[in-house]
């Protein structure tokens, strides 16, 4: 149990930023899994790499992940419209 007002703040803040980034994750993990069946639609791409952005800048995702998983989006995407 905190015993200062500092900590009873930030065991709360800690909370809501887990709820945060709990939910952020998930989003990006359902848009992963469809950008997987439909690798070559531009659009869906287009908002995976906004939402790996907006992860970034809001603390959830580390800059290097985020470009790690844009570049292997690339890739799949090259590969998908090369192959058909």
């Amino acid at each position: 149990m905190p015993q200062h007002k500092s900590a009873e703040k930030r065991v709360r803040t800690n909370l809501r930023d887990q709820e945060r980034n709990a939910a952020v994750q998930s989003e990006l993990r359902t848009l992963l899994k469809k950008i997987k069946q439909e690798p070559t639609n531009k659009e869906l791409r287009r908002s995976v790499v906004s939402k790996l952005d907006r992860a970034v800048r809001k603390g959830v995702l580390h800059k290097s992940v985020a470009n790690r998983r844009k570049s292997r989006l690339a890739l799949q995407a090259a590969r998908a419209t090369k192959a058909s």
